[in-house]
């Protein structure tokens, strides 16, 4: 079992020899900015400010790496679809990121979306990257508190649909805001450790 009581920061990559490489489970995040990835981080191990929640989307322009008990490290990727940043800077994002994707380090993946929402092409193109490791992927469906339980499940097959998951891939509603599903994705973090 992780203790996640004992997390830290470790560093922020912006290149490839940023990336650890000490054989480490690599538990990864990603998410379109404002989606709530860092509040998820921080849902996940109960602490309020740890993964840094930006008032304004696209403040994650890095890979930042937090240990996990010695055991793991919760691996935080640049929010992407973000409209307010310089083509330059989604580019070096792009190549950052498919650097990462092909250096063979993730051991699990959850990527979070807007289950209020039809996932962007962006969403698609995160999805397909994860599905292209090969390693246990997971969609985390955050902003379960902002919907009606009957929208629940037209909305989660909405999801599956546009990023074509394979049926072996769960979709976990989630609360970064009350916790729902949060043990549900502790539960699958702990099997990819």
């Amino acid at each position: 079992m992780l203790n996640l009581h004992n997390a830290e920061f470790i560093r922020s990559a912006v290149k490839t020899e940023d990336f650890p490489a000490d054989g480490l489970p690599q538990i990864v995040f990603a998410g379109k900015s404002n989606v709530g990835k860092s509040s998820t981080i921080n849902r996940l191990l109960n602490r309020k400010k740890f993964a840094f929640v930006g008032g304004q989307p696209g403040k994650t322009i890095h890979i930042n790496y937090f240990c996990i008990d010695k055991q793991a490290y919760f691996v935080d990727l640049p929010g992407y679809g973000y409209a307010k940043v310089s083509k330059s800077e989604k580019e070096r994002w792009g190549a950052l990121m498919e650097e990462y994707f092909h250096a063979g380090l993730i051991s699990m993946g959850f990527q979070i979306v807007d289950i209020r929402h039809k996932p962007t092409a962006d969403d698609i193109t995160m999805a397909s990257w994860f599905l292209s490791t090969g390693m246990p992927f997971t969609i985390i469906a955050n902003k379960l508190d902002k919907i009606k339980k009957s929208e629940r499940e037209a909305n989660l097959n909405l999801i599956r649909q546009t990023l074509m998951l394979p049926v072996d891939v769960q979709i976990i509603p989630f609360s970064a805001e009350k916790g729902d599903g949060r043990d549900e994705v502790l539960a699958m973090i702990e099997q990819g450790v």
